[in-house]
């Protein structure tokens, strides 16, 4: 063996991040997430995501962020579950973690839809069923809304939070009937581990069944806001909380978990480069025509299964990051992305909010002026309206999760 493969080899062998530790990497894809977003919706409001040419195609997939946010939740909440399956951790306590999920969410979100309904839906203010439904996220299961799109002005961003909370809620019961799938299997780590995998290839494939559902016997656009669909993305990042999961569960070095680790860990710029050219095929047309909803059951699959690939792929490396002062670590555990991860949930929250603010007050018309000259303020109005939510509303709800336990 060469040199450089002996100092790679003791590399790669040296402790693995905690499975239930936080790991810093994963902050800089929550911001790189986040901010994909906004630039997606800026480009979109102004209509660059609509021109001609690759460019304008790249900006116009700007939504595969949610996915990434989907299995970046996966992979986070399902990680305690599966390591108390594989690593006989304490059980997960169903309340506390349910508690902990509302004050982190619910507090926050309240303030942007208590703001957007004063600011553009006035006329709405009387309707005590639209702020039940608003304020509890059911936005999404209202099949003949009053508002146009998504949701209401400044909430249309919503309908992704909307499929999260109703997979903080499930989740409690997908990781049982895992873990009974599992445990069916005996004792055995590995038996367990690749019981769980299976059982999440079944749960992935509901995304896929539904998108036949949602066209057949008849197209109805509202269930691609519905969480079956997203089920595929949520899936792949429990995926890997359970390969962290397992690579700590079992000690030997020749385990399928640590060679999986080994060669996440040695190739980032690989996966990296495969997420990049996904995510240019989903540009195509393979996917279907930008802005105007899915055209067809294939526009819809190919989507589903490009949009998986990229939020997987980016994933890897930023679970597995190579050890030491890597590359990987540079880029996503800096301080400032680190910062940037932190405020994250405020700029996916206000940023509609920031962008019509800034419309309104430049009198520019939707669909209309310049991309970088709106990107610019838009960006430092969200970025100052979620460091003010993060510092007086996000930080101080934390601070409740002591009262249930």
């Amino acid at each position: 063996m060469t040199e450089t493969g002996s100092r790679l080899n003791s590399l790669v062998r040296q402790t693995p991040p905690e499975a239930d530790g936080h790991l810093d990497t994963l902050d800089g894809v929550r911001a790189v997430a986040s901010f994909a977003v906004l630039v997606f919706h800026v480009a979109s409001e102004s209509g660059a995501a609509m021109r001609d040419g690759f460019g304008g195609a790249l900006l116009s997939r700007g939504d595969v962020a949610v996915p990434i946010f989907f299995a970046l939740s996966g992979l986070l909440l399902y990680r305690p579950y599966a390591a108390s399956l594989l690593r006989g951790d304490a059980p997960v306590r169903t309340r506390a973690y349910l508690w902990k999920r509302a004050v982190r969410i619910l507090p926050a979100y309240w303030l942007v839809v208590v703001t957007a309904m004063l600011i553009w839906s006035r006329d709405h203010l009387s309707d005590g069923w639209s702020w039940l439904t608003l304020l509890t996220l059911n936005q999404n299961y209202v099949t003949e809304p009053w508002w146009y799109g998504l949701g209401p002005k400044g909430l249309a961003q919503m309908w992704s939070l909307s499929v999260e909370v109703a997979f903080y809620i499930l989740l409690p019961l997908l990781a049982a009937a895992l873990a009974a799938f599992a445990r069916h299997g005996g004792a055995d780590v590995h038996r367990r581990a690749r019981r769980l995998l299976a059982g999440l290839g079944v749960l992935a494939t509901l995304s896929f069944g539904w998108m036949l559902l949602t066209y057949y016997p008849q197209y109805r656009p509202f269930l691609n806001s519905w969480p079956p669909r997203s089920a595929v993305f949520f899936a792949a990042g429990m995926a890997l909380a359970v390969m962290l999961a397992w690579v700590h569960a079992d000690p030997d070095e020749n385990s399928p978990a640590r060679r999986f680790r080994r060669a996440a860990s040695a190739s980032p710029g690989s996966w990296w480069l495969v997420a990049a050219l996904a995510y240019a095929v989903a540009a195509s047309p393979v996917t279907g025509t930008r802005f105007l909803g899915i055209d067809g059951i294939w526009s819809g699959l190919f989507e589903l299964a490009l949009y998986t690939v990229v939020a997987l792929c980016l994933l890897v490396p930023a679970t597995f990051p190579p050890p030491g002062d890597s590359l990987v670590k540079r880029l996503l555990a800096n301080p400032v992305m680190s910062f940037l991860g932190r405020i994250s949930y405020g700029v996916f929250l206000w940023q509609f909010a920031a962008i019509y603010l800034w419309y309104g007050f430049t009198e520019q018309q939707p669909f209309s002026g310049n991309f970088l000259a709106n990107l610019v303020p838009i960006t430092v109005m969200t970025l100052a309206m979620a460091t003010l939510t993060y510092r007086y509303v996000e930080r101080p709800a934390r601070r409740l999760n002591h009262i249930v336990r």
